[in-house]
């Protein structure tokens, strides 16, 4: 029988060897989805494999333990490590026109992981990743690349987001699909 480790003074538990090796390999997941990337010659956003590693780290991980993911991988990248879309790093990329999908990942992913933890079944799971978890992401990036370029909205609207959304949402469902398979072989309660 495992006992749960309490933190000194805060009341909250230690997080287990278990789960801190799902946290690092989630975060070297999401590393290495950002080397499976189209780009398109009309956007400086490119189509890369990290928006469904975020949601699937949003619906596998509570949610200390997915901002705690999402902010080792975002320190990675800030200090060089090429973890970003196409194997960048640097505060160039974090800063620059497309840094906003980055801040975007980090609260999508704690948004989902909230909402999984209070609903519970996939398919409201699923939908919720579709209807706030993407249309958070846009908001950060498409937000962040209007204040670095002046590009007017409508245009970043229908250059930066609205091509991006039937595949967003094919990843959505994929990492719904292995979220479902994943959680029954997670160490420890992720709560």
């Amino acid at each position: 029988m495992e006992r749960k480790r309490e933190s000194r003074g805060t009341g909250r538990r230690a997080w287990t060897a278990g789960e801190l090796t799902a946290m690092g390999l989630l975060a070297a997941i999401l590393s290495v989805s950002a080397y499976i990337v189209i780009p398109l010659p009309f956007t400086a956003v490119s189509i890369t494999a990290q928006t469904m590693v975020v949601n699937l780290i949003g619906m596998l991980l509570g949610p200390a333990q997915t901002a705690a993911v999402i902010l080792v991988w975002i320190l990675l990248g800030l200090a060089g490590l090429p973890v970003f879309s196409g194997g960048a790093g640097g505060a160039g990329k974090l800063f620059g026109p497309t840094g906003g999908y980055i801040l975007g990942f980090l609260v999508a992913a704690v948004l989902i992981s909230l909402f999984c933890r209070r609903v519970k079944g996939l398919g409201k799971q699923t939908v919720f990743l579709i209807v706030v978890g993407i249309p958070v992401i846009y908001l950060f990036g498409v937000s962040w690349t209007r204040y670095t370029t002046g590009l007017p909205w409508l245009a970043l609207l229908l250059r930066d987001a609205l091509p991006f959304i039937p595949l967003d949402v094919v990843k959505c469902l994929a990492a719904a699909a292995l979220a479902k398979a994943l959680r029954r072989a997670l160490p420890g309660d992720f709560s």
